[in-house]
């Protein structure tokens, strides 16, 4: 359960950066406590919904797509996460038109899922934790789940969120705004990302970062014998300490492998450039991409639940959550000090 240390009023208090503690006026919080409360059974019970047979492989604009976002967005009712103040409710609606792509075929007006923690010092200042939620449906009678793409990292993003709304019920809340955007689109040309970057609920100058998680619950043929890795994509194109920051958490709290392959400016498979992500670091806003590379089902009908890793599905979340927690809480935003190149 949640451990609180009560503090005497004469004790000299601190915040110490990328540490396991935050102080506050009379309170010290282990950030382990929030971090365990993600785990591998919590994801398993959502991601087993989430990329069923009965979401018809989540295609955008499609039933069961719209079935899986009345599922997540039931679930942050339950946690007593809502949508963000400015918006009417958890839709943020993309019109077919604006997913409009050449002679690709004609997409269904669909809609991102936005959640919002609020925060306590710092309330304007806005993170962004993103993943896609949409598949690519069904060929030949077949669904193709997405077990792993991305419905692994739309899991993470919900209990990223309890983890989040746990500690604020415990007088822990972040102290900077946190955005959870599930996007759409994202298989038919990175749509629901562009549309969120192109019309923001809050300022652009006034997000501090995209933390993007999409397929983070496999291991590729590149690591064989282990799943205790994960690439980190795009974190010092914009940031030196976006980047600093992230490789400091991991050692404290996962001591994940990080793996810059795919962050290579010559990479052939142009990774960078292939989620969500890119689509905030356009527009100057420095992104980070956890993604675990490609594996043999990926697109395939063969990407189901049952293959998931669930311990490295946990692990890669809780990385992603405590950079989150230190990007929120840190005394200063992070700064852009780089091209973006």
């Amino acid at each position: 359960m949640k451990k609180i240390i009560l503090t005497t009023l004469g004790l000299t208090l601190f915040l110490v950066s990328c540490s396991t503690t935050q102080k506050t006026a009379s309170k010290t919080v282990d950030v382990n406590v929030y971090k365990n409360t993600i785990t591998p059974a919590d994801l398993s019970k959502h991601l087993y919904i989430i990329a069923d047979d009965n979401m018809e492989g989540r295609n955008t604009g499609e039933p069961g797509q719209k079935r899986a976002g009345e599922y997540l967005i039931n679930e942050y009712k339950k946690i007593g996460v809502s949508f963000p103040p400015g918006a009417t409710d958890y839709y943020q609606k993309v019109p077919s038109e604006f997913m409009k792509r050449g002679f690709a075929p004609k997409l269904n007006d669909s809609e991102n899922i936005w959640t919002f923690i609020e925060g306590s010092e710092k309330p304007e200042e806005v993170l962004v934790i993103s993943a896609h939620y949409d598949h690519v449906g069904m060929k030949n009678g077949e669904v193709f789940n997405g077990a792993d793409d991305d419905g692994s990292g739309t899991v993470a993003l919900l209990e990223i969120a309890q983890a989040f709304n746990e500690a604020k019920k415990q007088g822990f809340g972040p102290k900077r705004s946190i955005l959870f955007l599930h996007v759409t689109g994202e298989e038919h040309g990175l749509h629901g990302s562009r549309f969120y970057s192109e019309n923001p609920l809050f300022p652009v100058k006034n997000t501090i970062a995209d933390i993007n998680i999409d397929m983070i619950g496999r291991r590729d043929t590149l690591h064989p014998n282990t799943n205790n890795y994960i690439y980190v994509i795009g974190s010092d194109r914009l940031s030196s300490e976006l980047h600093t920051i992230n490789e400091e958490v991991n050692a404290k709290y996962t001591q994940l492998e990080l793996d810059y392959k795919y962050n290579d400016r010559k990479d052939p498979e142009r990774i960078y450039y292939r989620s969500d992500h890119y689509n905030f670091a356009k527009k100057g806003i420095p992104a980070i991409f956890f993604f675990n590379g490609i594996h043999a089902d990926y697109h395939q009908s063969s990407d189901t639940p049952d293959k998931i890793e669930y311990d490295a599905l946990a692990k890669r979340t809780q990385l992603a959550f405590v950079l989150a927690w230190e990007l929120a809480n840190r005394p200063e935003r992070i700064k852009v000090d780089r091209d973006g190149k």
